[in-house]
């Protein structure tokens, strides 16, 4: 059989070696009469006694020999009355154990299946099952069958069984028919199968090629596909253009399907400057939110009758510090207003500030809550706070219970007990992140917002931070003065000098920012593998693992992020022997290796210690412990979270001896390693500088072009965003408040 020929099987399962049922990746043994195969891939629901057919093809593995790689598989109602046994005894039907299990095969033998499927009253003259008994056992069967049958016709158009869970729990046994009649349902917000998925099952299906139904899934794809590029809404005449060469229609039944839309409410717009913005109705609704409470908020007035000035008099003889004036501004306005937010660059003192903030805070018996968007960002601000932090999803709780997998157990039913919240690295919460914040915390809660609205906007949707500050309407303390401590390190001075447009210093070679100028790409790459994996480890003894961090400000090129995790890979954790390798769609991932999730997986469990939590999110770094090749694991600790992978999932992982400046976000690295080359000109602008600049705390290497270098920061041409929240806000001021539709 030679490898990667697609083949297809059929047989009886034998044995589920391992199996996740969050992802459908499983490890199988498949019996096909001649002999016992090894199989591999997403089978979702599989179980002992099931009979299948697999399409895929057969590949060798060095150490466990040949494995069947499936691609997609059906399943086949087992046929004999062992295999149904098997089948049953599985726990498949709900309420069936092995003993049941035989008395009922005992008694119909291989028409087993048959009397559930045409006569299932008859499990009633089995011993031990009752009509009642029986009546709930036959529901549970024909859901099982349900789900079968919806999974073999999505199966018919290359979706995958994942897609098809999420189709049967949204739909159930109604699935293919309101598919058959309307294939563009999958591109709805419960499923979000991509355009082209639904498009190609239409034409299948004969569908018109003008019907409502398709062009609004155009106009929804076109909204959809520019949430990742941040915008909340889009220009209505944009929307209309894409949509039109999306689908290649006229202009004429695009705009009347927007018309209807908007009629029916499943597309919301607002008019700003003479244009018309359109948005999904979810993100309308949670920037209108958001602007609601902050507006309630604005209402909220502390300490009116307490002398709040002479508390922070107290704070200063009790600690020895004095603060500044726009500190001393930054924590009156925290101690009578319900929200503010602090900003500033380096060395401004925004942890001073925010130390005096919370303990005063606490000193008035407040209970408070210390959250930021990323595990490593958390980390951070609890060593400079000496208070616990969470992520914001660990403080809010996320409901594993709702499948949309964006809610959470705090919300305004079951808010947080907590008298006040502080959110630090504000830039990177998204739009949804903070509408779920504020649907969790209780009227009357202070909320502080730290952040610093000169770095990069959020991953996710809208561009909170520096919307809320741009309205004006938000309490806004921005720090300016630079510490004379601070005032000594070049990299928190350069950092400065570039937000204000100005070229870093790089002529000095004794402090802690240094430039290297290798004008070329190879050349710049190979000087960014020596400063990582030698020259940094020898002369400064820092962990090429733990302390020092390459990033990158693009993936491609000689000098971006791929090439660098290929070169830095061989260099610190060649292949050997003694070390497991699993061999991904993008790289081979090894025992040791130094990895970056690359999306959020709420349903990861880890174990940290013997505490156990859920999630792993966009960001996280970890070190791969382990590869199990016999049950298809990787077991990876991030900062002491310890979770197990299956194979499947690894399309979910990548390198992270170099990445991106974007995936930097919130966290801090002793040492940064940075190329500075040629590359796509809109990758290269100062806030990315900026914030790959921020991102050292006691060394920074710039390897590349002085005249790059200059190039970035002269570009200050902002990645645009269309938002809503600003308009919102200011609608809010002059409309009282009322709550969004």
């Amino acid at each position: 059989m030679s490898e990667q020929e697609l083949v297809q099987i059929r047989g009886t399962v034998d044995e589920v070696i391992f199996q996740n049922e969050s992802t459908g990746f499983a490890v199988i043994e498949l019996d096909t009469g001649e002999e016992l195969v090894c199989a591999v891939g997403e089978l979702t629901g599989v179980s002992t006694g099931k009979t299948l057919t697999l399409t895929g093809c057969y590949t060798a593995h060095p150490k466990f020999g040949y494995q069947f790689k499936v691609s997609v598989f059906e399943r086949s109602l087992p046929e004999t009355a062992d295999a149904i046994r098997k089948y049953l005894a599985s726990g498949a039907v709900k309420g069936i154990g092995a003993a049941l299990a035989g008395r009922i095969v005992d008694t119909f033998g291989d028409n087993t299946l048959d009397v559930l499927e045409k006569d299932p009253s008859r499990l009633a003259e089995v011993k031990g099952i009752s009509p009642k008994k029986a009546d709930a056992l036959v529901q549970d069967f024909n859901r099982l069958f349900g789900m079968r049958t919806a999974m073999i016709f999505l199966s018919r158009f290359g979706l995958g069984s994942n897609l098809s869970v999420r189709v049967y729990k949204k739909w159930g046994p109604l699935s293919v028919d309101l598919l058959k009649q309307n294939p563009y349902l999958l591109c709805g917000e419960d499923i979000r199968a991509d355009f082209s998925v639904a498009d190609r099952m239409a034409d299948a299906l004969g569908m018109d090629r003008q019907s409502p139904e398709r062009i609004f899934a155009a106009i929804t794809h076109v909204l959809r596909y520019n949430l990742r590029n941040g915008h909340t809404c889009l220009v209505r005449e944009k929307v209309s253009e894409l949509a039109r060469q999306l689908i290649g229609l006229g202009e004429d039944p695009v705009e009347i399907e927007i018309d209807n839309r908007l009629e029916a409410g499943e597309l919301r717009a607002m008019s700003r400057k003479g244009k018309d913005f359109l948005f999904l109705p979810g993100f309308y609704d949670a920037e209108a939110y958001i602007a609601f409470r902050i507006e309630l908020m604005l209402r909220n007035r502390f300490f009116e009758t307490r002398d709040v000035d002479d508390m922070i008099r107290r704070a200063e003889e009790q600690k020895g510090i004095t603060y500044e004036a726009l500190q001393r501004q930054a924590i009156r306005e925290a101690l009578s207003r319900s929200i503010l937010i602090l900003t500033g660059g380096p060395g401004t003192g925004k942890t001073t500030t925010l130390n005096a903030i919370i303990d005063l805070l606490e000193s008035e018996g407040l209970k408070l809550a210390i959250a930021a968007p990323t595990g490593r960002a958390a980390m951070r601000v609890s060593e400079v706070t000496g208070h616990e932090a969470k992520t914001i999803h660990r403080l809010l709780e996320v409901d594993f219970s709702d499948e949309s997998r964006s809610k959470f157990l705090h919300n305004e039913q079951n808010p947080l007990d907590v008298d006040g919240v502080v959110i630090d690295e504000m830039s990177m919460v998204d739009v949804e992140l903070f509408e779920s914040l504020l649907r969790g915390i209780r009227p009357g809660c202070r909320l502080i917002l730290v952040g610093d609205f000169n770095q990069l906007p959020s991953v996710g949707p809208g561009n909170v931070l520096r919307d809320l500050i741009a309205s004006g309407r938000v309490p806004t303390v921005e720090l300016k003065q630079i510490f004379r401590q601070a005032a000594e390190s070049l990299i928190v001075t350069n950092a400065h000098r570039i937000i204000r447009g100005e070229m870093p210093d790089l002529t000095v070679k004794n402090r802690d920012f240094f430039f290297l100028s290798r004008p070329g790409g190879e050349a710049a790459a190979r000087t960014v593998v020596e400063l990582a994996a030698e020259r940094l480890p020898r002369s400064y003894g820092y962990s090429p693992l733990s302390d020092i961090q390459v990033l990158a400000p693009q993936r491609k090129g000689v000098a971006g992020v791929n090439d660098l995790n290929a070169r830095l890979q061989e260099k610190l954790n060649p292949p050997s022997p003694d070390k497991k390798e699993h061999k991904g769609i993008l790289c081979t991932f090894r025992e040791g290796d130094k990895i970056l999730q690359n999306r959020n997986n709420y349903d990861l469990e880890w174990n940290k210690s013997g505490e156990k939590g859920m999630g792993i999110f966009n960001g996280d770094i970890g070190l791969i412990r382990s590869i199990d090749n016999s049950s298809a694991v990787i077991t990876i600790d991030f900062d002491g979270r310890v979770c197990d992978y299956p194979f499947e999932m690894a399309m979910d992982l990548e390198l992270a001896y170099a990445i991106t400046i974007h995936k930097s976000q919130g966290s801090e690295y002793d040492a940064v390693v940075l190329p500075v080359t040629g590359g796509y000109d809109k990758l290269y602008f100062r806030n990315l500088l900026y914030t790959a600049v921020t991102r050292a705390k006691k060394l920074l290497v710039l390897v590349g072009s002085a005249g790059r270098v200059e190039f970035m920061v002269r570009n200050h041409v902002r990645n645009l965003r269309y938002t809503g929240l600003r308009y919102f806000l200011t609608a809010q001021e002059n409309s009282g408040t009322n709550p969004p539709e």
